[in-house]
């Protein structure tokens, strides 16, 4: 679920962004990093105008792929600790209305149902994880870095350890908790957290590029595909068939499966509606 209601995003486009760039462009939401001066650390406002750009992709099924970048070396340092210890940090007016609850990015990266692809150009530390383990694709320079250095200050990477466990094993998630160590993109590859690395000139190519091939394939079987996937982590294991096959039945029923099927047939390309 969530944060943010279909009817909040229902004004999207008269909305100004604060702290991120967003644009929607052939089926795809590009959501860029705009805090580059604090090296993109989220604060409530950052953290707010993120979860409301996700629900708006959540919500449009015109939407068929995020493409999360930043502006600036560091792609995100993790949370403003200053503003969470409650320091006023509002530099800027944003019209993002405030959410109902503080927003958890984790959960609003698992209830987004669309492949996110992040387009990693500079480092990321500590809170950043939340963004590049809820992606669906991560796509890194070669020289970017990984670390959490919570531990270090004194504080632990609590929420982090929620959308990691998923990707890696206990002991190297731990591991990494435990000794703050700062990894390369390639050690960063080896244990689950990026999936493709790259040289700085050939990222944004190799981003474009799998968009194009998620563009493909059909968006209405991805969306609920990707909603089955995170929704069956809480279910028994006795309930988990029964529930895919509700939802491959839901699939089935789609237009884009019609349409699918009919293409296939005879023996053209797909044209995709998302519906």
């Amino acid at each position: 679920n969530m944060i943010y209601s279909q009817q909040d995003i229902s004004n999207f486009s008269e909305q100004s962004f604060a702290y991120l760039i967003v644009e929607e462009k052939e089926n795809v939401l590009s959501i860029t990093l705009n805090r580059p001066d604090k090296r993109n650390a989220f604060h409530m406002p950052l953290a707010n105008e993120l979860a409301y750009a996700l629900a708006y992709a959540h919500y449009n099924n015109a939407i068929w792929a995020v493409v999360l970048k930043a502006n600036g070396p560091v792609f995100c340092a993790g949370a403003d600790l200053k503003a969470f210890a409650g320091a006023d940090t509002t530099e800027k007016p944003s019209t993002i209305p405030m959410p109902k609850d503080m927003v958890k990015l984790g959960d609003e990266f698992n209830g987004l149902h669309k492949p996110c692809i992040a387009q990693v150009h500079g480092d990321v530390y500590a809170g950043g994880f939340l963004m590049i383990g809820g992606a669906t694709h991560v796509v890194a320079v070669e020289d970017a870095k990984f670390g959490l250095p919570e531990v270090k200050r004194g504080i632990f990477p609590f929420q982090v350890m929620a959308t990691l466990e998923p990707l890696m094993s206990a002991r190297q998630l731990l591991d990494l908790c435990l000794r703050a160590k700062t990894l390369t993109a390639q050690e960063a590859k080896e244990i689950g957290l990026v999936s493709a690395i790259v040289k700085a000139e050939d990222l944004e190519s190799t981003v474009q590029q799998l968009v194009d091939d998620i563009k493909e394939q059909s968006p209405t079987a991805i969306r609920l595909g990707l909603k089955a996937f995170h929704e069956m982590k809480s279910l028994k294991a006795d309930e988990k068939h029964k529930y895919l096959h509700a939802m491959l039945m839901q699939c089935l029923s789609s237009k884009d499966a019609a349409e699918g099927l009919a293409a296939f047939k005879e023996k053209r390309k797909a044209n995709w509606t998302g519906n």
